[in-house]
């Protein structure tokens, strides 16, 4: 079952009509299942993309692989472009691309460590960019950074706010 937030951010998009497509490394698709789970998911889900191996992001999203070379494939500005380049395959209201490091074995360093999530909304125009360093096993991360996509969504809902770039 979803959680309570998870369901509350389902209710706010389809009482204004709002869809959300998913670009998800990290999260491997548990973004797209824990909506689509949710009472109001045929109105809201449109779809996802798994593209946890680098290869997917520059063979299916198209992004450059210099940018993956240079940011690595965890990184804010790559989930920024994972956003934007999942507008032209998965046309939605909303966009959002999550990268990050729920095992070791990735590009993780000190000011990276295990446990870093990256989260790019685009939300009509509007782009909310997160970096977040979560505790716990695995599982509690992607459930953690799922959470938090259903919370900032549901801000940005109520808020209006034009652009935001928020780190916690």
């Amino acid at each position: 079952m979803p959680s309570e937030i998870v369901l509350r951010c389902s209710e706010a998009l389809k009482n204004r009509e709002m869809c959300l497509a998913f670009a998800e490394s990290a999260t491997a698709g548990r973004m797209a299942f824990e909506f689509s789970l949710c009472p109001q998911s045929g109105s809201i889900l449109k779809g996802g993309l798994v593209c946890y191996d680098a290869s997917v992001k520059t063979d299916v999203l198209g992004l450059d692989p210099e940018l993956i070379e240079k940011f690595t494939p965890e990184s804010a500005e790559v989930t920024q472009a994972m956003a934007h380049r999942l507008q032209y395959l998965i046309p939605s209201d909303i966009q959002v691309a999550v990268t990050g490091l729920t095992t070791p074995g990735g590009s993780e360093n000190k000011e990276k460590p295990v446990g870093t999530m990256f989260l790019h909304i685009i939300l009509k125009h509007r782009s909310i960019a997160q970096k977040v360093a979560f505790h716990g096993s695995p599982e509690e991360m992607v459930l953690q950074t799922i959470d938090l996509l259903a919370y900032t969504i549901l801000q940005a809902l109520e808020t209006n706010v034009p652009h935001s770039t928020l780190e916690s």
